[in-house]
This record gives C-alpha cells, sequence and structure tokens, in this order.
C-alpha cells in the first residue's frame, strides 16, 4: 500500500472540530493533500452537524476491512464510522461519548500498528469526562495504548517557533517535585532526534529556568540542582542548547529567531505566549510514538459549538505539517 491515508479521529462529538473539518475541507486543503484522508467517527452525527451548519459535503462511507484495498480519494470525506447513540445534534459534554471515543482510537491504532496509515490527527477530547484522573492529557493516554515505557514528548510546533513543557497538564503546585534533570534530558532528545529525522534539521535549544529571575532566597533552587546539570550533560552529547533564561525577559523577537526549540518548565510557562504570539498557527506532536501523532493546538470549546465561528487554522497547520516530512 504505497499512498497509505492519513487517519483523522474526530474525538470529541460536541466539540467544534466536526465544523472545523468541514470548513478545511470547504477551503481544499483536504483536496489537495496528496495522500487520502481517513476520518473516524459517527456517520450520522457529522452529517446532521454539516446540516445544521448549512454546508453540503459528499461523503463515502469506507469498512475497515477494505482501507488497503479500496481506491481512496479526497474528492469527498471519507469516513469509517463508528456509532454513537445521540439525542441532540449539538450538546454539553458528558461522560456518554467515552467508549464512542475509546472505540475511534481503538480503530486507528490497529491501523497504525498493522501498519495501514502514515499517521494520525485527532479531534480534541475533554480531559475532565474521557481521560478523568487516570492520564494527565492524550500524550500519555497514548504512551500507555502504545505500551512506551516512557510517557511521549509534548512539543507544541510551528515553522518558526516551537515549545515542549518538561511537565504537560499539570497543577503548578506539582510541577517542582516533578522535574529531575533525566526528564529534561530524554525530552530533548528525543526533540532532536525527531527534528533530524523527520524535520532534516538539528535545532537549537533554549531552556527556561523555574524561578522567577532564575534564583530563590533559598540555598536549594531547581535551576542550580536540575536545570544546569541536564543542560551541561546534553551539551556534551553535541546538542546545541543555551540556557537557563529568566522566562519573563525571554520571548523577544531575537530569540524567537534565534532559537527552534524553546523547553519551558511547566504547560502555562511556554503555552501562553506561544499562543499570544501565533494564535492557532501552531500544533501538538507527540514525540516518541511509533507513529507520528498530532493534534489542532486547541481544546472542545463546547461552548462555540453549532455557532459556525471556529478558526480551523490549527487543523490546516496539522494536515500541512505532514507534507513537510522527509
Amino acid at each position: 500500500m504505497k499512498n497509505k491515508p492519513l487517519i483523522l479521529v474526530l474525538g470529541e462529538p460536541y466539540s467544534t472540530f466536526s465544523e472545523i473539518l468541514i470548513k478545511v475541507f470547504k477551503f481544499q486543503i483536504i483536496k489537495k493533500f496528496k495522500r487520502p484522508i481517513v476520518i473516524i467517527g459517527s456517520l450520522e452525527l457529522l452529517k446532521k452537524q454539516m446540516f445544521k451548519l448549512n454546508y453540503s459535503i459528499e461523503i463515502n462511507p469506507i469498512k475497515i476491512r477494505d482501507i488497503d484495498r479500496t481506491k481512496i480519494n479526497n474528492n469527498s470525506l471519507n469516513i469509517i464510522d463508528v456509532k454513537f447513540n445521540f439525542k441532540k445534534i449539538f450538546d454539553k459534554i458528558s461522560s456518554r461519548s467515552n467508549n464512542y471515543i475509546r472505540k475511534s482510537f481503538n480503530i486507528a491504532l490497529h491501523l497504525l500498528k498493522k501498519k495501514l496509515a502514515c499517521g494520525l490527527i485527532n479531534g480534541p477530547i475533554s480531559k475532565k469526562h474521557f481521560l478523568k484522573k487516570k492520564y494527565l492529557g492524550i500524550t500519555e493516554y497514548l504512551s500507555k495504548k502504545t505500551q512506551l515505557k516512557k510517557n511521549g514528548v509534548m512539543l507544541i510546533y510551528n515553522p518558526f517557533f516551537s515549545v515542549c513543557p518538561v511537565t504537560t497538564h499539570l497543577p503548578i503546585s506539582y510541577v517542582s517535585r516533578s522535574l529531575s534533570s533525566k526528564k529534561i534530558i530524554y525530552n530533548i532528545l528525543e526533540i532532536n532526534k525527531f527534528f533530524i529525522t523527520n524535520l532534516n534539521k538539528k535545532p537549537f535549544f533554549a531552556v527556561l529556568g523555574l524561578n522567577p529571575h532564575c534564583e530563590t532566597i533559598n540555598n536549594y533552587s531547581e535551576e542550580n540542582s536540575i536545570i544546569k546539570p541536564a543542560i551541561k550533560s546534553l551539551l556534551k552529547k553535541k546538542i546545541k542548547i543555551s540556557g537557563p533564561f529568566s522566562a519573563d525577559t525571554f520571548f523577544s523577537k531575537n530569540n524567537l529567531k534565534k532559537y527552534d526549540v524553546t523547553v519551558g518548565m511547566y504547560h502555562d510557562q511556554v503555552l501562553a505566549p506561544m499562543k499570544t504570539l501565533y494564535n492557532f498557527n501552531a500544533i501538538n506532536i507527540t514525540i516518541g510514538l511509533p507513529f507520528i501523532r498530532v493534534s489542532p493546538d486547541h481544546g472542545t470549546n463546547n461552548k462555540m459549538i453549532g455557532k459556525n465561528k471556529s478558526d480551523p487554522q490549527s487543523l490546516i497547520s496539522s494536515i500541512n505539517f505532514f507534507k513537510k516530512l522527509k
């Protein structure tokens, strides 16, 4: 199967992702993509949401067993149907969709394991309802499902500037105790390998400190005990890296041009400036999985569902990213 399809899991049925997908198709982004794109999700709900939003797109149902035998093109929305019992076309998010989402991911992972697909894009899910307290995020969920020994690495990617939070969706009070030199080293080595293997580029890393101005009034600081030893070890491994930098003054135009990846110690330390600078023009990549997984860098946005006002840029960037790969 030379031209393996790209799998797109719809995720939470009551997010704005279906609307965004429809807009991306109407913008001809999917039609222009050289590989077939196969959606996994509820055919019936997608059709009714499409009708409600005043869109008309041809849909092509596909059976799992036929994905490697059927000629698939992107002139229509290709979909593997996953049954979902719904009462309302647009509704509040709840745990009722958990089995549906789980089955959608299982189908995608089956196809990827059998080497019948080239990669995965997934729509957003509810951490509160689907992941509950078992996983911090979809990065950890997919790491467990693919039996990784260590969790995958979260990279928020933009062609001009990317960021990585060493700790992911973790309450701020847990960050310090969750940091380690080993974790910083592992994340940076995985990202370095990903850039070289897939993007043909050796990245330049900047590492942020944890504390204001990279210092504390106590004898102990994470900068001296954890972050600096990690940087020293990575320099010995010939990684292009510098830091630690104080986060409050780091995000200047010069630094954005100089560094390819900025590694922060917690989620909002790097995600807040990233989204301020690039809005929806960024994607979430899980590095370390046996396949390439990407998702748009936005949540379910349930309050906007059915209003036809959602920005499709991040899904466009997700699809276009697969064009860059070696």
